[in-house]
């Protein structure tokens, strides 16, 4: 076991489900009796197809929705609302189009629940979001100036800027052309070695979750009238940079795809 590995086993676990289920209103459960872990340093990818209650479970694990059973858990305590040191990146960057984007690396970073901090910090850590991701020198732009890359690229810098424990991603890269895509993939697993930090990442891309994740999860439905499951689990071993152990990669895509057809239903 590597030392940044083994230092992480005997931390806490940086985000906990125990159990968890959900359902709209009075409706059935999307999904039911999920359990699941991100330990520190580690990327978790949580894989699947549409409508099988990813990006819900994430709004639970985020404290954004409340689930109807189970209990979430964030370094070891329970969460009961949004974290401030747990930030989320969606599949839109949803910056804000009158702030240009240092005021939107930094947007939030002074309200009332995230931690007291003057000004001169702000600004040092929103300098530090940007050289995180390549846009030193851009700060001064507007969203209407950035393409698609650009503006997916600050709104990691605001994640970053909160000084995430954990980030929680839902789709951040499927708008994204494939070569701007590959790059931020990339960039995403440097950052979480870089700043310490775990991740939860969504995607349907299972290229995508075995190019990033260290594991992955698939969820599905074993029956189609029965709520969603954590239904199988891979640990990735497969030393990076990925693309260039084909055999490993194309031997694990194939894994994955055999599990997903076992999921599909007359």
């Amino acid at each position: 076991m590597h030392a940044a590995a083994a230092e992480a086993s005997t931390l806490p676990f940086a985000l906990s489900g125990r159990g968890l289920a959900f359902a709209y209103g009075k409706g059935q459960p999307i999904f039911e009796a999920v359990s699941l872990d991100v330990r520190p340093r580690e990327i978790v990818a949580l894989l699947g197809g549409s409508g099988c209650g990813k990006s819900s479970l994430l709004r639970v694990l985020a404290k954004l929705a409340e689930p109807t059973r189970g209990e979430v858990e964030f370094l070891g305590q329970p969460l009961t609302a949004p974290h401030p040191r747990a930030a989320l990146v969606f599949q839109q960057p949803s910056l804000l189009p009158w702030l240009n984007v240092a005021g939107n690396v930094g947007f939030g970073l002074d309200f009332s629940h995230q931690p007291e901090i003057d000004r001169a910090a702000l600004e040092a850590r929103v300098r530090e979001a940007l050289e995180a991701v390549s846009l030193s020198g851009q700060d001064k732009l507007y969203p209407a100036q950035l393409s698609g890359g650009m503006a997916q690229r600050v709104a990691l810098a605001r994640a970053l800027a909160r000084e995430p424990q954990l980030l929680l991603a839902d789709e951040p890269f499927s708008a994204l052309d494939a070569i701007t895509r590959a790059e931020m993939q990339t960039l995403l697993v440097e950052l979480v070695h870089r700043w310490h930090t775990a991740a939860l990442l969504v995607t349907h891309d299972i290229d995508e979750a075995i190019l990033v994740a260290d594991r992955i999860l698939l969820m599905g439905r074993s029956q189609p009238t029965q709520p969603a499951r954590v239904l199988h689990e891979w640990s990735v071993s497969i030393e990076r940079p990925r693309e260039d152990h084909a055999a490993e990669v194309t031997a694990l895509r194939l894994d994955i795809l055999a599990a997903l057809a076992s999921l599909r239903h007359p």
